[in-house]
C-alpha cells in the first residue's frame, strides 16, 4: 500500500501463488505509525480487488472505494452492478506502479534470493527508508 506520492505504508509478503486481493485485509491492518493502527479514509484499487468481500470491509470500516467493476465477475453481462467510481481519481493509481518499477531496481529484490520472509521484508524496508532518504536528503 502506498500513498498518492508513491511512498509505502504497509507492506505484506506472501508466496507467488497468492492473489494480491487476498491480502487486502492484511495489508491494511498492517498500515501502523509509531505503533498506532490506522486505517486510510480512500482506497483506489484496479479491478483485481472487485470483490464482494473486500467492499464488505471497506464498508464495514468506512473506507471510500475507487474500484472499477471486474468484468469477469459479472457473469451476466445484462445484469450490471453499479458503483460509485471517478475515473480521474483512478488516473492517480499510477503511484502504485511507479513504486514497483522503482523498487524493482534493487537487483536483489526483483528476483527475490531471500528464502526467509524477514530477510526479503528487511530488504523492502531498507531499499523504502533509502528512497524516504532521497526524498527528504
Amino acid at each position: 500500500m502506498v500513498d498518492r506520492n508513491g511512498r509505502p505504508l504497509s507492506c505484506v509478503v506472501s508466496p507467488a501463488n497468492n492473489h494480491d486481493s487476498t491480502l487486502y485485509t492484511q495489508t491494511l491492518e498492517g498500515f501502523t505509525f509509531f505503533g498506532n493502527k490506522f486505517k486510510p479514509i480512500f482506497i483506489s484499487a484496479d479491478p483485481a480487488y472487485d470483490s464482494i468481500k473486500i467492499r464488505a470491509y471497506n464498508d464495514q470500516n468506512r473506507i471510500k472505494s475507487n474500484i472499477p467493476i471486474n468484468t469477469r465477475n459479472t457473469k451476466d453481462p445484462e445484469n450490471k452492478r453499479t458503483v460509485p467510481f471517478d475515473p480521474e481519481l483512478y488516473k492517480k493509481r499510477g503511484a502504485i506502479e511507479r513504486f514497483f518499477s522503482w523498487i524493482e531496481a534493487f537487483k536483489k529484490i526483483a528476483p527475490r534470493h531471500e528464502r526467509k520472509e524477514e530477510s526479503f521484508l528487511g530488504l523492502i524496508m531498507f531499499a523504502c527508508g533509502i528512497m524516504i532518504w532521497r526524498v527528504l536528503g
